[in-house]
């Protein structure tokens, strides 16, 4: 699997893109920076979408695609998600009031974009893809997703606070590649991240224990204003393992 990250900040600033993680050119997951980044060319031959919850940096880009692709594309995108974010990304976002609501247009028989609920440990499959959605410590019905293609799986938890069950199901994929994870903001500022639920250092230092041992760990999310910070007290714990995003648009592959 080759994953880019499109943005990968927990904020939106100059240099700094909030979450689009797009696999294989065809797959994407939350749509924050894809438009921002991506030609409509490249826009146009994204298939799948998968949200993992209805927070705004996560959901934003649905209507800048939809209107930078309408009329281009011989089928609907397929936006994969919760019901409940379902429900808010229609009723908050894609409401003819905020943003015109592409998933009617240009004819609700043949709209720009379909959403589709789906259910926490329900597998689906999308072409060459088998996901997984797991739920997550975050907003409500926030979930986070396990991507398996061929021989190789990969865990994206989304945004999340400390969580149990997603880490539970990791080890079940014995083909686990790589952990996408959040750490949100410096160890200082934790009970704004226990509040918002999210990561800091000391948090993600401790949850390491659930992950499974010897599999990377790739972190994101990363606040904008205290990205040095983070940084220097992820380098403190000296772990071999851990990857912090160094910019967006880093390329990995799987």
């Amino acid at each position: 699997m080759k994953i880019q990250v499109l943005g990968g900040h927990g904020g939106l600033a100059k240099g700094f893109l909030t979450t689009s993680f797009l696999i294989d050119d065809v797959l994407l997951i939350d749509a924050g920076a894809v438009a921002s980044t991506l030609s409509v060319d490249e826009q146009i031959k994204i298939e799948h979408i998968l949200i993992s919850h209805y927070h705004l940096d996560h959901i934003k880009d649905l209507a800048f695609i939809s209107d930078n692709c309408f009329g281009l594309r011989n089928r609907p995108f397929a936006v994969y998600t919760h019901s409940t974010v379902k429900d808010i990304i229609k009723s908050h976002l894609l409401n003819d009031v905020i943003w015109p609501d592409f998933t009617i247009l240009p004819t609700p028989e043949n709209p720009t974009m379909r959403i589709y609920p789906i259910k926490e440990e329900e597998k689906i499959e999308l072409g060459d893809y088998k996901i997984t959605p797991i739920k997550v410590n975050h907003v409500k019905d926030s979930m986070g997703f396990i991507i398996e293609k061929d021989e190789s799986s990969v865990l994206f938890t989304s945004d999340t606070g400390p969580t149990e069950r997603i880490w539970e199901m990791a080890h079940t994929f014995k083909n686990l590649k790589a952990i996408f994870t959040e750490v949100s903001f410096p160890s200082f500022l934790g009970a704004v991240a226990e509040v918002s639920q999210h990561h800091t250092p000391s948090s993600i230092k401790n949850e390491l224990s659930k992950m499974p041992q010897q599999v990377p760990i790739i972190l994101t999310h990363l606040k904008p204003h205290y990205r040095e910070e983070i940084v220097k007290e992820i380098s403190d714990f000296n772990e071999s393992r851990i990857h912090i995003l160094k910019c967006d648009g880093e390329l990995f592959n799987f």
